[in-house]
């Protein structure tokens, strides 16, 4: 009888359970709660990502068609995408900090409205000047959208899930390639003389409104933090807090202050990281319609479908490294290895890109290394910032880093007008990306897991 008894309660199915019982159910309860957090949080923040990525390269789309209107040259065309980021670099720090005072509900409510009407608008301009001009108020607009959600999301989560989180909101991307290019397409190859505007126009117009739309539900649907949302219970809401806090312990050099992150050279470091990223994207996501028009498709419908396959094996590629990543607490060399594969897709595009199959196999290579580092390397910061330190550094890192969104397309608009393909400019975003793969690599590779 005693044996029995001494075994129940060493089961716990007898008496009070034991320690190591109720610490399992305090876990089990936790990432139960973390995974209904990610469900209310992360569709919403999703969609509202696919409608910033539509309306920020639909211009890859309406490119096609506008530059006969407009007068513009590849290589104007380059600058036009890449003034984009004048503003948006200049006000994403401020755009953070805001958040901090105001909170991140109408914080991404603002922005949304702000970027839908802008988008709106680029359906009136009529020459570059116009052109550049829009596109610099566009970069205004959407300031702070990205790295405001980042942090937002890290406000939420703690670091074993982030990478599966950011990769779960990263895959706005994806989607909005998979999605956005179809669109775009059939808009281009059939609104052309509706209510005597050419396709372009509606282009702009009618994915221009969806966001308006959407940043007026943020204010009622998004609480700023788990304190203030009413779906959580107090206790709820003191779990939340408490594993935050606990991600400081045993992170002796954790930066807390804005000031003390400007003079800290791992913040540099990720800047550069970030920077060498936005090489990807540029050719990705303002080339792509143009590299597969060169590779023998000719209908602006048939290209918005063919440009979705880069971006759907690229979700994929990013789910599983993101995944693994979180499952093997490693970001440095995760992140190292998805920029290599970029570069390696780079140098494809670069020797094949007239050729259908390896084009396509380039883009897809250049897509599953970029959206990988994205949704990854956002976790790298995290473990070394907190408080101000996050909000104003994480929007640092994207400033600095967005000089690539500003400079690479320039650089491989400009090289694309001189030798008349995109092979110079492919061979220059892979060395940049073995440069970013490389320095984060060395680097950084004393950062804590």
């Amino acid at each position: 009888m005693e044996t029995t008894n001494g075994a129940l309660a060493r089961s716990g199915l007898d008496g009070p359970p034991s320690e190591s019982m109720k610490s399992d159910s305090v876990q089990v309860d936790t990432e139960k709660l973390f995974g209904r957090i990610a469900r209310r949080l992360i569709p919403f923040l999703f969609l509202c990502y696919v409608l910033n990525y539509i309306d920020r390269v639909n211009i890859s789309f309406a490119h096609l068609q506008f530059r006969a209107d407009l007068g513009l040259t590849e290589a104007s065309y380059g600058l036009g995408v890449g003034v984009f980021y004048i503003g948006y670099v200049l006000f994403e720090v401020p755009s953070n900090l805001l958040l901090r005072r105001i909170g991140p509900r109408r914080t991404i409510a603002r922005i949304m409205v702000l970027w839908g009407l802008v988008s709106v608008s680029m359906m009136f301009v009529r020459n570059p000047t116009q052109f550049y001009i829009a596109r610099i108020a566009l970069g205004i607009a959407e300031a702070g959208f990205f790295p405001g959600i980042v942090y937002y999301l890290t406000s939420w989560f703690p670091d074993r899930h982030r990478a599966k989180v950011l990769s779960a909101f990263v895959l706005g991307i994806a989607v909005a390639g998979i999605t956005g290019g179809p669109v775009s397409g059939w808009i281009l190859s059939n609104a052309d003389g509706w209510h005597a505007l050419h396709a372009w126009q509606w282009l702009f117009l009618l994915e221009g409104i969806p966001p308006v739309l959407v940043g007026l539900v943020a204010l009622w649907y998004l609480p700023d933090s788990a304190a203030t949302a009413k779906w959580l219970t107090p206790e709820e809401k003191a779990l939340v807090a408490r594993e935050l806090q606990g991600e400081g312990h045993g992170h002796e050099h954790r930066i807390d202050h804005f000031g003390a992150a400007l003079k800290n050279w791992r913040v540099y470091v990720c800047a550069f990281g970030y920077f060498t990223i936005t090489w990807a994207g540029s050719v990705l996501n303002f080339w792509a319609p143009s590299v597969i028009r060169q590779a023998g498709v000719a209908n602006p419908w048939h290209i918005g479908l063919v440009s979705a396959i880069p971006y759907l094996i690229g979700a994929i590629g990013m789910v599983l490294a993101s995944r693994h990543s979180d499952a093997t607490k490693e970001r440095r060399l995760h992140f190292a290895g998805c920029a290599l594969v970029s570069a390696a897709g780079a140098v494809l595009l670069g020797t094949a890109h007239a050729s259908f199959a390896p084009a396509i196999a380039g883009l897809a290579l250049v897509a599953i290394g970029y959206l990988s580092c994205t949704a990854i390397f956002w976790t790298i910061p995290a473990t070394f910032l907190s408080g101000t330190a996050s909000a104003g550094s994480i929007a640092l890192i994207s400033s600095i880093g967005q000089l690539g969104s500003l400079s690479a397309p320039t650089a491989i608009g400009a090289l694309t007008a001189a030798t008349h393909d995109i092979s110079a400019g492919s061979y220059l975003a892979a060395a940049v990306l073995v440069c970013g793969a490389l320095v984060i690599a060395v680097a950084m590779r004393h950062m804590k897991r």
